[in-house]
């Protein structure tokens, strides 16, 4: 009898947990939908949406084992999450080749090809992969490097139309520019308007047989995140650190990664904006938007746009490989004019602490 009891006292005590764990997850899976500039800590609360998912897969586990009336509790969980899982991990398995005639568009922020601290020069490395992939548009984030005027000659044996955007302030001392490669002829490119110091946005149109493609690549705001940050935050995961010290890191981390994304939500919605006056024309944006799948800035992004990985993607996607920051940051997305028929980070190259976002596109009239 009194076996009994304590028996059904430690499962309602893991049922507790597990409503509590479905509840956190639930708040950190619809976080997207919190303006940063209202809830600054809720709007953060995306990053720690995958723990939350893990956590209720090894509740449902346990149900299976110990008690399957309440397994209900874990299912339901996953039922009330399916968008954000949608959106953090698509499973589209069943892929077939795209067509011959899609459209090919390659986004890779190339850390100014600096060899992600494994090659001193990663410029050709880099350059030998574009070509192979075939792209009908290259859109790059930190392509600079100091060898600027060699890099261009090497771009222009393969790709027919080129520009190099310098998209920081002058006064800044950390160059940044954007670089658009393309068979297509370039009409004209005009700088999105937004306030940022080292970051930016440029609107391309290109000339795609009898139509016009409004292109935006993107470089939005960064975490400004020093070196010292990200090896204290990797004490932390790793359990090298005091409590008490571990507080007041985490406050401080969350602090800056809020008040970046309140600025990246400024960013979104003047490019926003800039698509709306500009809808008579097919979009596609894409480009380092140093924001998870679940984020404000995403989550905005995609209003009226298809996001191409979500809609065509398998798995994680992580794009942003360096050490306990390993996150999708890098995105694309269609206006309906396209269809998205394959989406995927390449992880075959590490010449760059980012991996290369490819996207296959074919009319949505096809």
């Amino acid at each position: 009898m009194m076996t009994g009891r304590l028996k059904s006292f430690a499962l309602n005590l893991v049922a507790g947990a597990n409503v509590l764990t479905v509840a956190l997850m639930l708040l950190a899976g619809y976080s997207d939908r919190i303006e940063p500039e209202l809830h600054p800590w809720i709007s953060c609360a995306g990053m720690v949406f995958p723990f939350f998912l893990v956590a209720n897969l090894a509740f449902t586990l346990f149900w299976v084992v110990f008690s399957w009336k309440r397994l209900l509790i874990s299912l339901a969980g996953f039922a009330l999450a399916y968008v954000p899982i949608r959106i953090y991990m698509p499973l589209h398995f069943a892929q077939e080749p795209p067509p011959d005639d899609a459209l090919c568009v390659l986004s890779y922020n190339v850390a100014g090809y600096a060899g992600n601290y494994k090659y001193e020069e990663a410029f050709d490395t880099i350059l030998a992969y574009i070509v192979k992939q075939q792209p009908d548009i290259v859109c790059l984030q930190e392509d600079m490097t100091s060898k600027w005027k060699n890099t261009q000659r090497d771009f222009a044996r393969h790709f027919k139309y080129n520009d190099t955007t310098q998209i920081n302030m002058p006064e800044y001392s950390n160059l940044n520019c954007l670089g658009l490669h393309t068979r297509f002829p370039i009409l004209k490119k005009e700088r999105i308007c937004y306030e940022s110091r080292a970051n930016g946005s440029v609107a391309y149109y290109l000339k795609t047989g009898n139509d016009t493609l409004l292109l935006i690549n993107n470089h939005l705001e960064s975490t400004h995140l020093s070196s010292d940050d990200r090896l204290r935050y990797r004490q932390m995961i790793d359990g090298d650190m005091q409590r008490d010290t571990a507080k007041s890191e985490s406050r401080m981390l969350i602090d800056k990664l809020a008040g970046a994304m309140a600025i990246r939500a400024q960013h979104v919605a003047a490019i926003k904006q800039y698509i709306g006056e500009h809808s008579q024309y097919p979009v596609i944006v894409s480009g380092d938007f140093n924001d998870t799948p679940i984020s404000y800035t995403r989550h905005a992004m995609a209003q009226g746009l298809t996001d191409c990985f979500v809609e065509a993607g398998c798995g994680l996607g992580l794009s942003f490989n360096q050490r306990g920051f390993n996150f999708r940051i890098d995105h694309m997305m269609c206006s309906a004019h396209f269809t998205p028929c394959q989406c995927k980070v390449d992880k075959s190259i590490d010449a760059s602490d980012h991996y290369p976002l490819l996207c296959w596109f074919r009319k949505a009239d096809q």
